[in-house]
């Protein structure tokens, strides 16, 4: 089928409205049916990735970044000053210093990543994401049911990080990481309705799956996933050593990507508009460290 862009209808929790946004993609970003569109069975390879990081990387692409921040309106005033050297060096672009903070209640969950989210209170092993009625356990995810048996029934969060944001991931609390192993080879974009059309998106695209032992919100499986143009996950914090709060843990290299948290039953609980706008298919658009969750632990 021919390729229909259509704005996507998401919750701008800041604005306290709803909003309709299109995603600065190509076209075949919105193919109906990504299986039948040869340019996103090309695009979803590892070679086209690494090549088309090479031609992102050149310094005549700088020219592409202020039409971008124009159209989009980005403010950049919120980001460090410093001359970038091309586009996917503009691309991982930084906060200054304060821009974006945590909470300082340690038992709610700062956003590890500005991000458009859905949340599910319980995830249980017959229960499925909205996607066609197709299964997207924790299992098929994170690899293997031995590592997802602590999740079954636990909270999650999906966040899919669009072209226009900050694509940096943090964590969301002090703590350890368990185990780590990087599965998958497509890189099929994930945008919602991409996922409702090819609903194993997540189980085939390159990923980085963490189990992640934390401080206030205990065990979480805690997912990477390369999209279209964006095979390159890049672990900026050493995975065999402690890791605190807030602190920087990864970079997305160019494109859209996505992260996805798995809680244990009882352990936390999504944000209250993140719960509500997820049935009726609306992601609510979250700024990095706002609040996403709420220890139940000592609750």
């Amino acid at each position: 089928m021919a390729a229909d862009p259509k704005p996507l209808k998401l919750w701008d929790r800041d604005k306290g409205k709803a909003v309709e946004e299109f995603m600065p993609d190509h076209q075949t970003t919105y193919e109906t049916r990504p299986l039948r569109a040869p340019g996103q069975w090309l695009r979803a390879t590892p070679l086209f990735d690494k090549l088309y990081a090479l031609y992102q990387d050149a310094p005549w692409t700088r020219r592409s970044i202020e039409p971008f921040v124009r159209e989009y309106h980005i403010d950049m005033s919120e980001f460090e000053e410093r001359r970038y050297r091309s586009y996917a060096d503009w691309f991982v672009r930084e906060f200054k210093p304060g821009k974006r903070r945590y909470p300082d209640d340690p038992s709610v969950m700062g956003a590890p990543a500005e991000a458009r989210y859905f949340g599910w209170e319980r995830f249980g092993p017959e229960q499925r994401f909205p996607v066609k009625g197709q299964s997207l356990a924790a299992a098929d995810i994170l690899g293997s049911s031995e590592r997802a048996g602590p999740f079954l029934g636990g909270p999650v969060l999906l966040m899919r990080l669009s072209p226009v944001d900050y694509h940096h991931v943090h964590y969301p609390d002090d703590g350890r990481t368990l185990d780590h192993e990087r599965l998958g080879r497509s890189i099929w974009t994930v945008s919602w309705t991409a996922v409702q059309n090819k609903p194993d998106i997540y189980i085939r695209n390159e990923r980085q799956v963490n189990i992640l032992e934390t401080t206030h919100f205990g065990r979480l499986g805690f997912v990477e996933f390369g999209a279209l143009t964006v095979g390159r996950i890049v672990q900026r914090h050493p995975l065999d050593r402690p890791f605190e709060r807030g602190a920087q843990k990864s970079v997305f290299k160019f494109g859209g990507s996505a992260v996805a948290i798995f809680g244990e039953p009882g352990a936390w609980r999504p944000a209250d508009d993140i719960l509500e706008h997820t049935p009726q298919g609306m992601e609510t658009i979250v700024r990095l460290g706002e609040p996403v969750a709420t220890s139940l632990r000592s609750a």
